[in-house]
């Protein structure tokens, strides 16, 4: 057996579920940062170029999510529920995924266009996820309760914000008379994946209080 994966037998389970997650949402702030210059953009090119990135960000998300899995297949005693430690890997996971998604839709609807609402549901995604990494590397101790659920409030205040910003900017795509038809549903589409983008982070907060909860 290679030292490597000795060693990473010997890691005590807590430290190698830790580092696994920690791992997993420094991927997904990387993907929503980067998200959020491919909202910033005004070149078609650029979108394309940057969602390339994002797709291989993605594709490292779906492997850490298989280790994740693999590490609950081999270990007998998890340091958390392992239905939690699932749960928190897939949300993570489908965090991503509706957030690639809405980038691949950016270029396959060739949409160069930066709207403001664009950009601050990128803003709203960045602040949601570098919250959920926060949270996320605290759940270990529960000394960090009241920390954690700081985090998961102002995860619900930001989820109710993309819900106001969702509202309103569907109203305005649908007064706008002079709007090509084609071109509101495409917009109307991006807005709905966002919009599930953030209702996703909204519910990693479940499973989390979920631990704190049980743990406490």
């Amino acid at each position: 057996m290679k030292a490597a994966a000795i060693l990473k037998w010997l890691m005590p389970k807590e430290e190698r579920f830790h580092e696994l997650l920690d791992l997993d949402t420094a991927n997904l702030l990387k993907g929503t940062r980067l998200f959020a210059e491919i909202a910033a953009s005004r070149n078609l090119g650029d979108r394309r170029i940057k969602w390339v990135e994002l797709k291989r960000i993605e594709h490292d998300g779906d492997g850490l999510t298989r280790q994740v899995f693999d590490a609950l297949n081999s270990t007998f005693i998890t340091p958390l529920d392992r239905e939690d430690i699932r749960q928190i890997a897939t949300d993570l996971d489908d965090i991503l995924d509706y957030i690639e998604s809405v980038a691949h839709d950016l270029v396959l609807f060739e949409l160069e266009d930066a709207p403001e609402a664009l950009r601050q549901f990128a803003e709203i995604l960045v602040a949601m996820v570098g919250e959920i990494a926060t949270i996320t590397s605290l759940i270990w101790d529960l000394g960090n309760e009241v920390r954690i659920r700081e985090g998961t409030v102002r995860i619900s205040d930001l989820e109710n914000q993309a819900d106001q910003l969702h509202s309103a900017v569907i109203a305005n795509l649908f007064k706008d008379n002079g709007r090509n038809p084609i071109e509101i549903l495409k917009w109307k589409e991006i807005y709905g994946g966002l919009e599930d983008a953030c209702d996703q982070c909204k519910n990693y907060t479940h499973v989390v209080g979920n631990v704190v909860v049980k743990n406490s």
